[in-house]
């Protein structure tokens, strides 16, 4: 069990993250229109639980999760919470008409173009700051540079490292739905924290192998995202989805027996999803990227569910998480 405003530190920065973080690309319209007031009170209601850590992005609603995010905080201290927010992609308006966003929706026109230049990573960190109408951004990650590694290290890397040197940003990270290239990040430059989406779940434990050991050893800490693995950890069954494509039968079959070790010990599915990740030394925070109050209001209970010792010890000799996943 983890209280939600329990503080971790990223990386050797000053910074803590609370152990529950609010990621924005629901308020975004992620798949459905949101509205400016349920955005409101989703983000107020994360509030009033005690998160501190606030994700979002560029891309996100094409620039309207962080305009929403930066109107919300605009009403709180400055130096009471971590604001993270990512490079890799200015936002244009495409030079012909576009159909609507095939992700987010009751957006505006305009739409992400990959730059991950030194120069492009200077003008998105500008765009960002008028967007979010703050001051400052505390933390900034490359975001997702799967085909663009070179240009990521010799560019987008070097604009943030000079931001961090002059005290501009006090972290350096790169959010990406893969670990092989993290640890590539960790080998090659100097990063306070990763934001790790997918990879490191009740379902998926891949990052075990290199990434987080590598991270524990240079102290870089790791954000989860994708706890419920696009909503499969959520609701396994027919239709559901994995890394954002429907989920194939050998999947479902896997989240449908976590969920049945889960329940012979009371212990509702979605709360080991969201409590796994928190175990292991090189996470400071998982994300609930919330669409209404309701959610996260659950989000909070279930990473406060008890969760008995002999549950994660169920799961570990059936084989459905690997013996080297921390669960104490």
């Amino acid at each position: 069990m983890q209280e939600t405003s329990e503080r971790r530190p990223l990386g050797r920065t000053l910074l803590k993250a609370t152990a529950l973080g609010l990621g924005t690309t629901a308020i975004g319209g992620l798949y459905s229109a949101t509205s400016d007031a349920a955005a409101f009170e989703t983000m107020e209601a994360a509030w009033d639980l005690g998160i501190r850590l606030f994700d979002t992005a560029p891309q996100y609603g094409n620039g309207m999760a962080e305009q929403r995010l930066g109107a919300f905080l605009k009403t709180k201290p400055r130096d009471s919470y971590v604001l993270c927010t990512k490079v890799g992609r200015l936002l244009r308006l495409p030079q012909e008409p576009q159909g609507e966003d095939a992700y987010y929706k009751g957006t505006p026109p305009e739409r992400p173009v990959f730059d991950f230049s030194y120069d492009g990573v200077m003008t998105s960190v500008e765009e960002s700051l008028r967007r979010l109408g703050l001051d400052s951004i505390d933390v900034l990650h490359i975001h997702d540079p799967d085909a663009h590694y070179a240009q990521a290290m010799d560019g987008a890397y070097k604009a943030l490292d000079k931001l961090r040197s002059e005290g501009q940003i006090s972290a350096v990270g790169a959010g990406m739905n893969q670990s092989e290239m993290l640890v590539e990040f960790a080998r090659d430059g100097v990063f306070d924290c990763f934001l790790l989406a997918g990879r490191y779940t009740l379902l998926e434990q891949g990052a075990l192998d290199e990434l987080l050991p590598l991270c524990v050893d240079k102290q870089i800490s790791i954000i989860i995202g994708g706890v419920y693995n696009s909503g499969l950890l959520a609701n396994p069954g027919a239709g559901a989805k994995f890394n954002y494509q429907e989920a194939d039968k050998a999947l479902i079959d896997r989240a449908l027996e976590l969920e049945r070790v889960c329940l012979r010990h009371d212990v509702p599915l979605k709360a080991a999803a969201i409590q796994f990740p928190t175990l292991h030394p090189a996470v400071a925070s998982v994300l609930s990227g919330a669409r209404s109050r309701d959610e996260i209001v659950e989000n909070n209970a279930l990473l406060r569910h008890p969760i008995p010792a002999a549950m994660w010890d169920d799961l570990r000799s059936f084989g459905l998480i690997s013996p080297q996943a921390p669960t104490a």
